[in-house]
């Protein structure tokens, strides 16, 4: 019996550590897809409770933050404009998707193909693509950022950094 009883504990131990992930997996509950947007209106993102699609990562703040919905009203969710364009270079409804940036200058979601772009804001991710509503100098439109991503001329780039950093 003594021989069987630190099997046993180290056995509880770990039952005790499962049930333990197990229920704190299901408390997050994170949200990379929400269905049923067919308005196709910004939702409300609950900070720390919805996942960039492309990356993973936590949505922290609204600022940077983008959303893209599909026809049939499924939204995604991204926490950097880079990580957006990743994405929405390979879907399949490009021109039917509706895209809304958070502006850093009018704070609120607006239309992210009318919006301008700047290629030195701090991201999330890094790659320096911040949203406005209003444009100012040296900022580009939609179709320019989302080159500009393909070609990976963003401030992820080490060789483009320095470069970018001193146009601004």
């Amino acid at each position: 019996m003594r021989k069987l009883l630190p099997i046993f504990t180290v056995v509880a131990l770990i039952i005790i550590i499962v049930i333990t992930f197990l229920s704190m997996s299901n408390q997050k509950k994170m949200v990379t897809i929400q269905e049923g947007n067919h308005e196709h209106k910004p939702l409300d993102i609950g900070l720390h409770h919805f996942q960039d699609t492309q990356c993973g990562m936590t949505i922290e703040t609204l600022e940077h933050s983008v959303q893209a919905v599909s026809p049939d009203g499924k939204t995604w969710f991204f926490d950097d404009v880079g990580c957006f364009a990743l994405w929405f270079k390979n879907i399949k409804f490009q021109d039917e998707a509706t895209v809304w940036v958070y502006t850093n200058d009018s704070k609120k979601y607006i239309d992210g193909r009318k919006a301008w772009y700047t290629k030195t804001d701090k991201t999330p991710m890094d790659y320096g693509f911040g949203a406005y509503e209003k444009k100012g100098k040296n900022m580009i439109a939609f179709d320019e950022m989302l080159l500009k991503m393909y070609r990976g001329e963003n401030l992820t780039n080490p060789l483009l950094r320095k470069k970018l950093l001193s146009e601004e």
